[in-house]
């Protein structure tokens, strides 16, 4: 989840996925050269309603991945997970890093026809920055000083101290300023008829049921072959594979039963390719420290004791997946392996709730403590049957060591407006999509614990927050893992998240789609080159 295109979060916003060497990939057979073609239409299926279609705004996944295809940033990361220019045609850094000159490309319209220019991104700064905007966002850019303008091409940017992940920070999708410019951003019709400048233009919303977006015959990088993507809003999961099955979806992750056992047919072989990666994400139980029954660590480290990790990557994941022990996914550079670690030991758990005063002492099954039950509820979102499924077997772990829990299944755009957002949960299921750059800063740091903020189980410590600050503030890669090392060992020491487990992504694609070219990236990156061969082509208009 991204709860969060680019910039995490979230982590920002870089919903990427990555495979290495390491990793199984399911390459289909080489397919037969083919000229390309415009034409035909995408289809795929959100779980749920996008919330907002202004970047700054967006926090879910199902809105940013629209906004992916609307806006673009000044910068991006190419199939290999390295950096190069979108809007930024070239770019300068400064000896002292402290200062970054973009030069942008001048052949860059906005969906309505007007230039882009550096004022836009001038202003997209000062939106993010603004205390009245509403956005998880901000952090990255209140590292910058100053702002320059000196023609309408160019943009500098100014730091009073260096900061690692400033280049990849304007990956941030650019704003109009001439749509936007003195409104309360909260209230612009945008967030309900964008205008970008990206290979999409915004056709049609349907709430409930689907948005429409139409190939931008002007793009910068050349009209994309596909001439019109289509995302249906379809909450059941069961109902989205019934769809792909008779081919009335193109595109769709499956679930590892899926892929494993149910698209092991030929007729669903004759439909579409399949492939698989290790993702850039992971899958937790988060605890609301506000809450007074979490924020006794042995409450916490109990509970993790008691969940056997492999058992859910074996149940849930059908082994398409590694047990998580932090929020890096272990084949990366800044992953520490050497982190304490939670393997199922329910003797232990039972041990660190008696030494926290928990006790059965009226023989019920259940550990009690001054009259109150160790009783709580697990929410999370409709629609990922991984998240119920694994809440279903951590709700019985804990009923065998004396733990009554609750497991409450919500609407995805309820569960983010009256229990996420406010902090409104005991504990949580939920998952966050990062990529390449390890700063945690806006869901690990103190300071980000606010409405609508990322840190919303409330996490604080003082050491974590001078590590991540200080990991921002170097570039070697070796110093930088010395922050991030220790920065891992406090969060397995305080397990205010169980962290469960890192996915493979398990992708369906249509086979009359080619150009798909799976890379460390995943296989999304490209998709504007994607195509159908005419002869091959669903749709007519």
């Amino acid at each position: 989840m991204r709860l969060l295109r680019k910039g995490l979060l979230i982590v920002t916003v870089i919903v990427l996925a990555a495979c290495n060497q390491s990793d199984e990939l399911n390459h289909p057979g080489v397919e037969q050269v083919t000229t390309p073609a415009y034409g035909d239409t995408f289809i795929e299926a959100s779980i749920g309603d996008a919330s907002t279609l202004l970047p700054v705004l967006a926090s879910d996944s199902a809105s940013s991945s629209i906004n992916g295809l609307v806006y673009n940033g000044l910068i991006r990361y190419n199939k290999n997970l390295q950096i190069e220019g979108e809007l930024a045609e070239s770019w300068d850094i400064a000896e002292d890093n402290l200062t970054i000159t973009f030069h942008l490309r001048r052949d860059v319209r906005w969906h309505d026809g007007e230039p882009l220019t550096a004022a836009d991104v001038q202003f997209t700064y000062n939106l993010y920055i603004d205390p009245a905007t509403p956005t998880a966002y901000a952090e990255a850019f209140k590292q910058v000083t100053r702002v320059e303008v000196p023609d309408p091409y160019t943009f500098v940017v100014h730091y009073d101290k260096p900061y690692a992940p400033a280049l990849i920070s304007w990956a941030t999708a650019i704003h109009p300023r001439h749509l936007l410019e003195g409104q309360d951003i909260t209230k612009s019709p945008l967030s309900r008829h964008p205008i970008g400048t990206g290979p999409y233009k915004f056709s049609e919303w349907v709430g409930g049921e689907k948005i429409v977006l139409e190939a931008n015959p002007d793009y910068f990088e050349g009209q994309p072959y596909i001439k019109r993507v289509v995302y249906r809003i379809i909450p059941d999961v069961s109902t989205q594979f019934l769809e792909l099955q008779t081919g009335s979806l193109d595109f769709m992750g499956l679930s590892p039963l899926q892929f494993d056992r149910q698209t092991d047919t030929p007729a669903f072989r004759r439909l579409y390719n399949k492939y698989r990666y290790l993702n850039f994400g992971y899958t937790y139980l988060g605890y609301n420290l506000k809450r007074p029954l979490f924020q006794d660590k042995r409450v916490r480290q109990a509970l993790s004791y008691a969940i056997d990790k492999q058992e859910l990557i074996d149940g849930v994941l059908l082994g398409y997946g590694a047990i998580a022990t932090g929020p890096y996914k272990p084949d990366t550079w800044v992953y520490n392996g050497n982190v304490q670690r939670y393997p199922y030991n329910p003797e232990k758990s039972r041990e660190l709730l008696a030494a926290a005063g928990w006790e059965d002492s009226n023989a019920n099954g259940i550990l009690d403590k001054d009259g109150v039950e160790l009783a709580f509820t697990i929410v999370t979102n409709q629609g990922n049957d991984l998240r119920s499924k694994t809440g279903e077997i951590i709700q019985r772990r804990f009923r065998e060591i004396g733990v009554d829990v609750k497991l409450r299944i919500i609407e995805w755009a309820t569960f983010l407006k009256e229990f996420i957002n406010p902090g409104n949960f005991d504990a949580t299921i939920l998952g966050w999509t990062g990529g390449p750059e390890p700063d945690q800063y806006n869901i690990w740091h103190s300071s980000k614990t606010g409405p609508r903020e990322l840190n919303f189980i409330g996490f604080k410590n003082a050491e974590v927050d001078q590590l991540l600050e200080d990991g921002r503030r170097v570039f070697d890669e070796q110093q930088r893992k010395i922050y991030y090392d220790r920065f891992q060992e406090i969060l397995a020491e305080e397990q205010p998240y169980t962290f469960l487990y890192v996915g493979e992504a398990l992708p369906a694609v249509s086979r009359r789609f080619r150009g798909v070219e799976p890379a460390p990236a995943g296989i999304r990156y490209n998709f504007t080159h994607w195509f159908v061969p005419k002869a091959e082509q669903k749709y007519s208009r």
